[in-house]
């Protein structure tokens, strides 16, 4: 799929170097290739990159788009071909690619209801018990726990937990918001509050805001109330599609309107029980606050958990789930946010403008939570099994330049890589008394060479472990693949030097050379 923006000035649906050079060519495509929706139309109307539509539905043609996503060239494209804009050529590669694909799927294979497995598939095959326990696995391994005070850590316990105050707008939505965007119809939907109402004798719930906006001074007499009088306190708060969604951006990275008052009053009247916030959102929020607020004794970020996200969330607070969610993205503050223009997609800092760069590959100012973060209801630690080189030698042919001269890269192709990969045995231990599934990260940190990311993602498993197991985890490191950079102009290197392999609190030093 072909996408709005453009790649080195050109759109991507009107760029053949991309879509025949690279994703036919290099990359193999056996398929069609589609426009993201109306992004044909954009080209046009927004980025002015024709004179004339006809000219705009030829050059995605002519470039290799196989079908339009929207009725751009429905409207277009026959006038561009009686214009002669189009090439009969690239009209025969589209269709041929298209109906290649419906043969592939048995769109003219007789009555799908009679000679298809898949024929029969209805609502009844969608609303199963097993996809239903999977919407609910799902959302509870998507979980995040940010924060766990051990003084009133979770998980609570359902046994002696006879009340509970549940205040906040996400509490209790009835409006799907809670399933994101692009979702079918949910089977069924479990709000937080009827999850946590199915484990706890008596539930008090007051939505302190009207809705998730908050932008009125929240009821906050009777919130401190129904917490001042509960055995915990549960709190739901972040935002929804009435806030960030699909062509609707937020104006900040702050909780919305009055909900950062709402909680600290709350937090105020909690008096040492334990106190849980939970933050609902599709993106990461400067909740700094309450981070380090003392009476906030744990923070969940439970993203949009779908029609199953209250039952999962319930889990994991009453403990009959240990999170093992890693957030996906860094938390900035606020502050990051007024720094960085939102069309600026430059990775790397630049100190002359003050850009502070984006992504834990780059950025290095300060976090709310850093990407990777999430906690465990049990502790695990890392060791390595074996020894791992200190040298790796990359062979390269007589008369290489580098033979003879200092480099600081060479390309990361050829000879050098046949023999490029080495092996990290990884024992993982659960020291805690719960089971629990472990997400392993292995990062690079690579020598300071062709504005090189202070650190990169090069591998990762997961693995479930029961109460003091210890398993063995294999990494297949291949220099060329995983340890190398993008130099100045877009031509992948291998740096010569100092490498680290970081694992948790392993460090692991060595020298790439040649």
């Amino acid at each position: 799929m072909c996408s709005y923006n453009q790649v080195n000035g050109k759109p991507t649906c009107g760029n053949p170097e991309l879509l025949n050079g690279v994703i036919r060519g290099q990359w193999k495509l056996n398929g069609y290739i589609v426009s993201d929706c109306d992004s044909v139309q954009v080209l046009f109307d927004d980025q002015h990159y024709t004179k004339t539509p006809e000219e705009a539905a030829a050059l995605a043609v002519n470039s290799g788009l196989d079908l339009d996503c929207g009725s751009f060239l429905i409207q277009h494209v026959e006038a561009a071909s009686n214009l002669g804009l189009i090439n009969e050529t690239s009209i025969n590669r589209a269709i041929s690619n298209n109906f290649a694909t419906m043969m592939r799927l048995g769109f003219f294979d007789g009555n799908p209801k009679q000679d298809h497995l898949y024929g029969n598939l209805g609502p009844k095959d969608v609303c199963t018990d097993e996809n239903r326990h999977l919407a609910r696995e799902a959302a509870r391994q998507g979980i995040v726990l940010l924060k766990n005070d051990l003084r009133n850590s979770l998980p609570l316990s359902p046994s002696s937990l006879k009340s509970l105050a549940v205040i906040g707008p996400n509490a209790n939505d009835t409006t799907f918001n809670m399933i994101g965007n692009y979702a079918g119809v949910p089977c069924g939907y479990t709000t937080p509050l009827k999850g946590l109402a199915a484990l706890v004798p008596t539930v008090v719930y007051h939505p302190g805001c009207s809705n998730v906006a908050c932008e009125e001074i929240p009821d906050i007499k009777q919130a401190r109330e129904i917490a001042s009088s509960a055995d915990a306190i549960v709190l739901f708060m972040g935002s929804s599609q009435s806030i960030e969604a699909e062509g609707l951006d937020r104006v900040n990275i702050t909780l919305p309107g009055q909900q950062e008052y709402l909680i600290t009053q709350v937090a105020e009247s909690s008096n040492g029980r334990p106190l849980i916030l939970v933050v609902m959102s599709g993106g990461g929020m400067d909740i700094q606050f309450a981070q380090q607020h003392p009476n906030i004794s744990a923070i969940l970020w439970a993203g949009f958990p779908g029609e199953a996200g209250g039952a999962a969330i319930a889990d994991i607070i009453f403990g009959f789930h240990n999170p093992s969610g890693l957030l996906p993205m860094t938390w900035y503050p606020q502050s990051y946010s007024e720094k960085v223009n939102m069309t600026d997609m430059n990775m790397r800092p630049n100190s002359k403008s003050g850009y502070p760069g984006r992504t834990y590959r780059f950025y290095t100012g300060p976090t709310i939570y850093p990407f990777g973060h999430g906690l465990s209801y049990s502790g695990f630690k890392h060791r390595l099994v074996e020894s791992l080189p200190t040298v790796m030698l990359l062979d390269i042919e007589e008369g290489h330049p580098c033979r003879s001269s200092g480099c600081k890269s060479i390309e990361a192709v050829g000879s050098a890589c046949k023999n490029s990969v080495f092996a990290v045995p990884l024992a993982v231990e659960n020291l805690g008394d719960l089971e629990g599934s472990h997400t392993v990260l292995v990062f690079s940190r690579p020598p300071r060479v062709h504005n090189a990311p202070r650190k990169q993602l090069v591998g990762f498993q997961k693995v479930n472990l029961r109460p003091k197991e210890e398993e063995v985890l294999v990494f297949d490191i291949d220099v060329c693949r995983d340890l190398s950079v993008v130099d100045e102009l877009g031509s992948r290197k291998v740096a010569l030097g100092k490498h680290v392999l970081l694992v948790g609190s392993l460090k692991h030093y060595f020298y790439v050379t040649v």
